[in-house]
């Protein structure tokens, strides 16, 4: 009768087990380091005049205004 208790309480321990779930690990925010380009992509990836930019190294003339690609430093 023994094997009975045993079994029933090792039923119980496994059921028990089961249910137990860990709690997460919190996410940590780290900070995105932006993608070097190599120096090929950086030649090919200029953008022509008029398109739009968000600084001087992403157009092929080095000016941007306005977040636009500029020929000219003063648009009128």
């Amino acid at each position: 009768m023994w094997y009975f208790k045993l079994f029933a309480v090792l039923l119980t321990c496994v059921l028990l087990l089961g249910q137990v779930d860990g709690s997460p690990l919190p996410e940590l925010s780290v900070a995105k380091r932006m993608k070097r380009m190599t120096p090929f992509w950086r030649g090919v990836s200029l953008r022509p005049i008029g398109a739009s930019c968000r600084d001087d190294s992403e157009c092929i003339t080095k000016l941007c205004r306005k977040r636009r690609c500029s020929l000219s430093v003063a648009q009128e």
